[in-house]
């Protein structure tokens, strides 16, 4: 048997919370109000509305984006965990010891 997913939260509260937030300055009240958690309110921002009416062009564009701004955090996680292992690795040299 499958089972349907079901959204626990309208488009149109959606819509509405992504736009009392981005006036807001502070998200975290803003989320307690709304009931959601405040990690929920960036996914729902960083989404496209498909109920928007948003050229497919634009929505295709967004979605880049944020795949993109994905992968530049991952590459800097990257980066910050090799610049760790180059650190050691030259004070293991600078000191004399066998890595």
């Amino acid at each position: 048997m499958r089972r349907q997913w079901r959204e626990r939260y309208p488009q149109t509260f959606r819509r509405r919370a992504v736009e009392r937030m981005n006036c807001c300055e502070n998200v975290v009240r803003l989320a307690r109000k709304l009931g959601v958690d405040r990690r929920l309110l960036y996914k729902w921002r960083d989404q496209p509305d498909p109920a928007d009416g948003q050229a497919q062009g634009e929505a295709a564009q967004y979605c880049r984006e944020s795949a993109l701004r994905r992968e530049v955090g991952k590459l800097k996680r990257l980066l910050a965990d090799k610049t760790v292992e180059v650190d050691c690795f030259k004070r293991a040299l600078q000191t004399g010891v066998n890595p």
